[in-house]
């Protein structure tokens, strides 16, 4: 009697679905998705953080370093042809013409429009120009720490993996296009407002999952993990992102010491263009 009972005793600690064993599993698996959830939103934030960074640093670096660089290629090409002036010889002469091409390319219709158009019409910038007025010079962004804060906070509470339905993860994804907006024009103001709408707003309650539905959510985390490791990985190693990644404190600094590299070899071009004019 003893031997059989302690038969039944180990069978049915066994069995998962009514076992003692089989809620502290699933509770643990349950508490795995949400360490991975709110691993991946940290991870997101991080990426879209970064990301906001590349793109002000891009316009910062467009507007102090792009005339010198145009100089440059414009200098490059003028000692070109005046070298093949000076030589007569067909393959100076192909590198002058190939110098010049690169300063005046032929776009296409999109490439023609990019930068100047959008559905409501032409940029201001391109108004200003075309009118002859002084164009306005892009905004420097540079978020303050609060700014960064309310940011990832909202980030943290509105993201949309958090959703368990489609309406609510729409409400979501609406949401964090407007928080993700406020951040890149680095408005503390606006995240603020923000902040108190989502608080006024409805709360989302989580209702248990089954274990099933946690392993294939714990699928859908890694998948969506190793989309955002590729996306930070473009991002580092795209020639804006890795000037950045050397100053990340002072990518100001950063500018004006290439600046100051492009001023010296701007003074170079000129005195051998002179030079050779002479």
């Amino acid at each position: 009697m003893s031997s059989e009972g302690g038969r039944q005793s180990d069978a049915g600690a066994e069995q998962v679905p009514g076992g003692v064993g089989a809620p502290r599993a699933e509770e643990r698996l349950e508490q795995a998705v949400r360490a991975a959830e709110q691993a991946l939103i940290e991870f997101e934030i991080a990426v879209e953080t970064f990301r906001i960074e590349v793109e002000n640093f891009s316009r910062l670096h467009e507007q102090k370093l792009g005339p010198m660089y145009a100089r440059l290629e414009e200098l490059d090409a003028r000692i070109l042809q005046a070298r093949a002036d000076r030589s007569g010889d067909p393959e100076d002469r192909r590198r002058a013409e190939e110098a010049r091409a690169r300063l005046t390319p032929i776009p296409g219709v999109e490439e023609l429009l990019n930068g100047w158009m959008d559905g409501e019409g032409l940029f201001p910038e391109a108004v200003a120009m075309l009118t002859e007025r002084p164009v306005k010079p892009p905004q420097r962004v540079r978020p303050s720490e609060e700014a960064r804060k309310l940011y990832r906070d909202l980030a943290r509470k509105a993201h949309p993996d958090l959703a368990q339905e489609d309406a609510e993860r729409s409400r979501r994804e609406e949401f964090i296009t407007r928080v993700n907006a406020a951040y890149a024009r680095g408005s503390e103001a606006e995240l603020r407002e923000l902040a108190e709408e989502w608080a006024a707003g409805p709360q989302l309650r989580r209702a248990p999952s089954a274990a099933e539905e946690l392993y294939a959510r714990l699928e859908w985390l890694s998948q969506r993990k190793e989309l955002l490791t590729l996306v930070a990985k473009e991002l580092e190693e795209s020639a804006i992102g890795s000037m950045l990644r050397l100053a990340p404190d002072d990518p100001d600094g950063l500018l004006d010491e290439i600046a100051e590299q492009l001023r010296a070899q701007l003074t170079e071009r000129e005195a051998e263009l002179a030079a050779l004019l002479a």
